[in-house]
Formats: structure tokens, C-alpha cells, sequence
């Protein structure tokens, strides 16, 4: 009699052949998790353990988290810088130590006065390039400490301000004393510093109180699926429907299209003949295949494989 399936969404048994995954899988985080709880709950998922995550969300946050299988994780650098949009709720009239809804009540002010007219007059004076202090409960390090261990202990210490970008800001809607804003930053910006900072420039003070990011790098919320659904999907036989290439978040590099002896030269990691070359590509072979990342030698004269996909994967091109 034949074995039983595995379940779907479940990993297959030991010593089974697993099947490729290769590609970005884009998820709306629900809120309630971890950046780190839905990594793992794909790996259980997909039964794969060549996972990474790009652009950690706070727990209450919602949406976008791009999740590199395979050899999607060789382009996870690539979205360290990438800009990011958000929708976010800001109360007005409250302040909390965490600067979100998440942490207990420090202020509460009168916030009638304020009107739509104001909150967007204050939202210009943040578009650009500015200097923005990074909220105490946040992840980045001070003298080898996380800024959040120390303000569990009830600490607040100094933080140097860094350089972020607004790029756009808009109010998407007025509910007296909470705006609905769409932020499109820089990478680094925390929309809980900006919630913090806009109370303060229009008086009575302000938190997060709701967060959606809708896009990180090349990656939208159109594309996104739950938890619940990638849980419901036969496995892996459609992977290809919910997958995105790994090659995307490279699509500003030059490309570099290789013969066959060409991409045998590559997987082997030989430098491949070039003239006057520079900066970085994306190297694909004669079918289309994406091949991996190519950085130019010193002189300019060769092409030399950074990173090689020891597999060739589908292209995003």
C-alpha cells in the first residue's frame, strides 16, 4: 500500500528528495509576530532551511516582509538600502515610552485644536534629507548594548541622530485626534521617531498607533501572501505562482549575457575578458537563466564572479 502524503504546508519526511526552492517570497506579516516567527514558520512551511528576511518589522507592524529562499539570499544585500512605504496611523494627544501603542502611557494632552490643515502643514517641514533620533526601544547598539535592553531597565541614554530621507508624505485621512499618513522613506527611518517627532512640532505630543508597510525595494503588498494562505497552497507545486525571481532586487545592474563556454568559465569562478568596465552585473546565460552577480576587476578588463548560483534559477529580467 502506498506511504501517505505529508500534509500540505508540512514539511516532507526525512530522507524524502526535497524539491528547489529558489526565488523571494513576499509576506504580509501579521501582527502579533516577530520578523524572526515568520521566517521560521516558512521553514517549516516549505521544509527549507536557506531562509533570510530583509527589513525586520516591529510585531504590531503589518505587511510587507520580503522572506530570500535559496539563492535569493545572494541578493538580500542588495536590500539593506532599499527605500520602503508605510501607512501609518498617528494619535495625537498621547505619548508612550515606546512610541507606539505597544508601550505604556508617559502623556496625555488636549489635542482639540488640531485640524487636517495643520497635521499637513507639519508633514512639509519633514520632507528631505533630515537627522532623526532613533526611538529608545529600538534594535540598533550603543557601547555594545541593544538601545531596548537599556530602556527595559528603565534607562535613557543620549543617541546620535542619523541622516534619513522623507521622500513623500501625505495625509490620507483625518479621524480627530488620529491621521493617516503615507510615508515613503530611506532606509534607517523609523516611522515611530517620525510619529514622535510630528506631535512635538504640532504640540500636544503623538505615537504609532498603526502601522502597514506597503512596499520594501521592489516589493508591494499586491504581491504579498499571508501565513494562512501559503499554509493552504499544494507545495511545491505552486511555488512558481507565488514566487518572485531572486534576481529582482538587482534589476538596476547592467546585464551580462554569457555563451556557453562563457557560463562555463563563470560557474568555475574564472574572470571573463572585458574592456572598461565597472561597478557591478547580473550575469545570465544563453537560455535566460540567471546566473549570478559579477564585480570588475581593478583595471577594468575583466568581469570577475562575485557571487555564482550553483543552480540555474528562473530571471526576473
Amino acid at each position: 500500500m502506498d506511504a501517505a502524503a505529508p500534509a500540505v504546508g508540512e514539511p516532507a519526511p526525512a530522507g524524502a528528495a526535497r524539491p528547489r526552492f529558489d526565488g523571494y517570497l513576499v509576506v504580509d506579516k501579521p501582527a502579533g509576530w516577530t520578523s524572526f516567527d515568520v521566517v521560521a514558520r516558512a521553514r517549516r512551511l516549505l521544509g527549507e532551511r536557506k531562509i533570510g528576511h530583509a527589513g525586520t518589522l516591529d510585531p504590531a507592524a503589518t505587511g510587507v516582509l520580503p522572506i530570500a529562499v535559496g539563492s535569493a539570499r545572494k541578493t538580500l544585500e542588495y536590500l539593506a538600502g532599499a527605500d520602503k512605504t508605510y501607512v501609518a496611523r498617528v494619535t495625537f494627544g498621547v505619548e508612550t515610552e515606546t512610541e507606539d501603542a505597544e508601550g505604556t502611557v508617559t502623556a496625555v494632552r488636549d489635542a482639540a485644536a488640531l485640524d487636517a490643515a495643520a497635521v499637513e502643514a507639519a508633514l512639509a517641514g519633514f520632507l528631505g534629507p533630515r537627522l532623526q533620533i532613533p526611538p529608545m526601544y529600538a534594535a540598533i547598539k550603543v557601547g555594545g548594548q541593544r538601545l531596548y535592553e537599556i530602556a527595559r531597565r528603565g534607562e535613557t541614554i543620549e543617541r546620535a541622530p542619523r541622516p534619513v530621507v522623507i521622500h513623500w508624505l501625505e495625509l490620507l485621512a483625518w479621524e480627530p485626534p488620529t491621521a493617516t499618513v503615507l510615508v515613503d522613506c530611506s532606509k534607517g527611518t523609523y516611522v515611530r521617531a517620525l510619529a514622535r517627532d510630528l506631535g512635538a512640532a504640532l504640540g500636544p505630543g503623538a505615537h504609532l498607533s498603526g502601522l502597514v508597510r506597503t512596499r520594501s525595494g521592489p516589493f508591494r503588498i499586491e504581491d504579498a501572501i499571508t501565513l494562512e494562505a501559503l499554509a493552504a497552497l499544494p507545495l511545491p507545486e505552486a511555488w512558481p505562482e507565488i514566487a518572485v525571481p531572486p534576481d529582482a532586487p538587482i534589476q538596476h545592474l547592467p546585464t551580462l549575457l554569457l555563451d556557453p563556454d562563457q557560463t562555463r568559465r563563470w560557474r568555475q569562478g574564472l574572470p571573463l575578458p572585458a574592456a572598461g568596465v565597472a561597478g557591478e552585473c547580473r550575469a545570465y546565460g544563453a537560455d535566460g537563466a540567471w546566473l549570478g552577480i559579477g564585480r570588475a576587476a581593478e583595471d577594468g578588463a575583466a568581469w570577475r564572479p562575485a557571487k555564482v548560483v550553483a543552480v540555474a534559477v528562473g530571471s526576473a529580467a
